[in-house]
């Protein structure tokens, strides 16, 4: 009889929520599409703290962006961005989001953007050349393998 397939592990992720504010939106009172930028940002901020990533920001610029747009977003509309690792490499992570207009005016929660977003670990040097992540963050960006996933079964730490 085969063993079961692994626990698949916990994903490293973090949630922002906010409003579509006045300076997010064009005259009429849409978002604008730099207003996910932000809102992804913000979500990438509070998972920094969360894994207590000291030095991260200005070592982690950004290298590629791609976003669908799916719905309108509205002023004051209450928004959550759901932030996750999707990959670490040795000097680079890939990130996936989705921002989530909260209903609002009789129209139903809906996702408003997704994408991907990919940063490069950059240290504050002289030269400004990527270089491997340092490894205590490897580890906090890293999802643990569920309870049992690492007896037998040939599970993986990557998301």
């Amino acid at each position: 009889m085969a063993s079961p397939a692994p626990e698949p592990a916990e994903e490293v992720r973090a949630v922002h929520r906010c409003r579509v504010e006045w300076s997010d939106t064009d005259a009429s009172g849409h978002y604008h599409n730099s207003a996910v930028v932000r809102f992804m940002e913000a979500a990438e901020a509070a998972l920094v703290r969360e894994r207590g990533l000291v030095g991260y920001f200005g070592a982690a610029p950004r290298v590629r962006y791609e976003v669908d747009f799916t719905a309108p977003l509205w002023f004051q509309q209450e928004v959550t961005t759901v932030l996750t690792v999707e990959r670490v490499g040795t000097s680079s992570m890939t990130f996936r989001f989705e921002v989530w207009g909260e209903e609002i005016d009789g129209r139903p929660r809906q996702l408003a953007a997704s994408g991907r977003c990919t940063v490069v670990h950059v240290p504050q040097r002289a030269d400004r050349a990527s270089a491997p992540w340092p490894a205590e963050w490897i580890t906090a960006l890293t999802p643990a393998p569920a309870p049992g996933a690492g007896t037998g079964g040939g599970g993986s730490r990557q998301p």
